[in-house]
């Protein structure tokens, strides 16, 4: 709950005064765009530099800027900075602003305090973007005119600014939790907590584990969250009792009293004590298969349930959903061999649910920048499933020292067509080869799409 003290100092920022956005992407623009319309006297500077199209916007609007350095002493005169969650809190100019006292705070914060929607925020480790992306179609489906943004399209705070919408789904980064003051979601989701981003957070898990949770820091009695009940790091981390907005679990593990599990091959959602308010799907109705994605489907069919979405709305729904790019995306069948891009998989656990999905021998595309990835919980999948490895990345020396002896096969690449070249090769009628790999992407790559998309083009190619 947002103690008084805050809301005091939340609503003096409100009025206005110097704002500084550090970073001029989709947030820092955003910010900076909302921050204008509500009066604030808005300067954004990025180290680096900004893209064309954010120039153009701030300008429009009659943004100063600058780019390729940050002016200390300008920015030192801020009454309130937004920072990019890219930049990290240990940067001398974000500790410098904190130590004389100025509010360092992220977009979804900022956005929040100018809207008076409905907030359904998403975060975990793995699985938040297919999350959000499914809740906001059910919630659309359903009637509900739903904004989604956050990670995905266009930042909060733009949307706040320019079109808002009485609800909005939001898919939110710890990066983006770590900035918080009274940020409160009516409904809040944690897909599942697994060693990820541990450099930005002193390779501390405990640091990492507390940012995720501090999604439920401000919500009331009047609020929701959802977890996963089988999830090891939530169940030994997150304890309902102690925590203000009702709890809401989902298993696959044990049937449960209300919440989200499976009754055979049923998945059955229950949000109030009611005989009849019960929803059963056919766990082979869903567009989205597999372990992990049938626990997706639960906390949204649960996220709309508590909105009122009418049970058959949300049957048709799950049933016809299209999926997220990037995330195990079927690209092309050649020669009886099946191509799938899981570029969105950056840490050890997203590529396991990926693994642990295929039913075919799998040609395993991995590599990128290591995060301090402890590769070892992969090696059964890998014994049991993978039948060549081909590495990605500009150091693939990891990789190498954790399955070198496990495969029969393993390759080196540095670009993606030869890393799709190899396993054309490699790969017989059958087989499946998958991009999945489990590292960052910025060694070879601008992002994890940038890779994908090389990946499909790669493939097409053939």
């Amino acid at each position: 709950m947002v103690q008084p003290k805050t809301h005091r100092k939340v609503e003096a920022l409100k009025k206005g005064g110097r704002l500084i956005v550090l970073g001029s992407g989709e947030s820092g623009t955003g910010a900076a765009l909302l921050g204008k319309q509500k009066g604030y006297e808005v300067f954004v500077s990025d180290k680096g530099a900004i893209a064309p199209e954010y120039k153009k916007l701030l300008e429009d609007a009659g943004i100063p800027w600058e780019e390729g350095q940050h002016t200390e002493a300008r920015v030192l005169k801020a009454d309130l900075c937004v920072k990019s969650p890219g930049i990290p809190d240990t940067v001398p100019l974000v500790q410098a602003l904190v130590a004389q006292g100025t509010p360092v705070i992220s977009e979804i914060e900022f956005a929040s305090w100018f809207c008076d929607a409905t907030l359904v925020a998403i975060t975990g480790s793995n699985g938040k973007t297919t999350t959000t992306l499914l809740t906001h179609h059910l919630l659309t489906q359903g009637g509900l005119q739903a904004g989604l943004a956050g990670n995905i399209g266009n930042s909060f705070a733009r949307m706040v600014a320019e079109d808002p919408h009485p609800v909005y789904v939001l898919e939110v980064s710890s990066f983006q939790l770590d900035g918080i003051m009274a940020f409160r979601p009516h409904i809040g989701v944690i897909t599942n907590i697994t060693p990820d981003h541990l450099d930005r957070y002193g390779y501390q898990m405990e640091r990492y584990i507390q940012a995720k949770l501090r999604l439920a820091e401000n919500q009331t009695g009047a609020d929701h969250l959802i977890y996963d009940l089988d999830d090891p790091v939530l169940s030994e981390n997150l304890h309902p009792a102690e925590l203000a907005p009702k709890c809401w679990a989902c298993s696959l593990e044990q049937p449960l009293p209300e919440g989200a599990w499976l009754e055979g091959q049923h998945l059955a959602i229950k949000t109030n004590q009611t005989e009849n308010d019960t929803l059963l799907m056919s766990t082979e109705s869903l567009a989205l298969q597999g372990r992990h994605n049938v626990k997706n489907t639960m906390a949204a069919a649960t996220v709309a349930r508590l909105l009122g979405i009418r049970k058959e709305t949300i049957r048709q729904s799950v049933a016809n959903f299209q999926g997220a790019p990037h995330r195990l995306e079927p690209v092309l069948k050649i020669h009886h061999v099946q191509y799938i891009n899981d570029s969105k998989a950056t840490n050890v656990n997203a590529t396991y649910f990926a693994l642990e999905s295929m039913k075919a021998p799998t040609i395993w595309i991995v590599g990128g920048v290591d995060k301090g990835n402890d590769y070892s919980a992969l090696m059964p999948l890998v014994r049991e499933k993978v039948k060549a490895i081909i590495c990605l990345g500009v150091d693939n020396t990891p990789i190498v020292e954790a399955f070198g002896r496990a495969v029969d096969l393993l390759v080196e690449t540095v670009a993606m067509s030869e890393a799709v070249k190899v396993a054309y090769k490699i790969a017989e009628r059958g087989d499946t080869v998958l991009l999945s790999p489990a590292c960052a992407s910025f060694d070879l790559f601008e992002n994890y799409e940038d890779r994908g998309n090389q990946f499909k083009a790669a493939v097409k190619a053939l």
